[in-house]
């Protein structure tokens, strides 16, 4: 008999955990018997150490780029979303507006960070439009093949019952584009993190970006790589996230089991 969905869960939880488990004992038991240098590969135990003796400073950090990451996820989200509705409700403008979207994905964010810092300053606002830039391609290039991949069948049904644009749209092609906006949310999501994190490169008043340069700077490893791990987590925390609200809102069809 096969097992429930709950114990199949739990039991690749408990697989997850294991993995990371022995993968840092690994690299905690290689650094101890190299004897490597702090400055070149702390080990996970003093990493901890710095987590928890500077948990207020990374906490506040955290709070910041995580901010500028969920609201430049949600900008990138809507703006792609409404693009490929626009686009699926008239075909002649995908050319241009496709054109416009690769262009944009395809300039550097490194070159685009500094000018929007010269011009908008040190707050939030440049990161959550980088942060944006950088998450609104999957977005739109995926939810526009679900709406351009609407089950034909359904839609000859509707047309028969002579139904308006709105009607098709609500009950044919927005259900057929929800797997795929979930598929570009976990590819977006992590992005998110790593846009806000490069964008406060180019200079932050705060943040995990500006606390990993200035470890790096200083060479102050432990630091840097403790913001590392809170990077890496808060972006298995967003993805599982992401994947507990496909699962309720995408009900009709299996999904990852992550």
């Amino acid at each position: 008999m096969r097992a429930a969905p709950d114990a199949d869960q739990t039991q690749s939880n408990g697989i997850a955990l294991v993995i990371v488990g022995l993968t840092l004992l690994l690299w905690e038991g290689i650094v101890r018997w190299r004897a490597v240098p702090v400055y070149i590969l702390p080990a996970p135990s003093l990493i901890g150490q710095t987590l928890v003796g500077n948990w207020g400073l990374y906490a506040e950090a955290t709070a910041v780029t995580l901010s500028e990451a969920l609201l430049g996820l949600l900008l990138g989200t809507a703006t792609g979303a409404g693009l490929a509705v626009l686009l699926s409700l008239w075909p002649r403008l995908e050319r241009g507006v496709m054109t416009l979207a690769i262009l944009a994905k395809s300039t550097p964010l490194v070159a685009i960070a500094p000018l929007l810092t010269i011009w908008l300053g040190f707050g939030m606002t440049p990161k959550i439009i980088i942060t944006a830039l950088l998450t609104f391609f999957p977005v739109l290039v995926n939810v526009l093949a679900g709406l351009q991949r609407a089950d034909p069948a359904m839609l000859d049904l509707f047309h028969t019952w002579h139904s308006g644009r709105r009607e098709i749209f609500r009950h044919v092609r927005a259900p057929s584009a929800l797997p795929y906006l979930f598929t570009a949310l976990k590819i977006a999501g992590p992005l998110a993190l790593i846009a806000a994190v490069v964008a406060e490169w180019t200079g932050a008043s705060g943040g995990l970006g500006r606390t990993m340069w200035l470890a790096y700077t200083n060479l102050n490893l432990p630091y840097l790589f403790a913001a590392i791990f809170i990077l890496a987590f808060a972006g298995v925390m967003l993805y599982g996230a992401i994947v507990w609200l496909e699962k309720r809102v995408v009900f009709w069809q299996p999904t990852s089991p992550f």
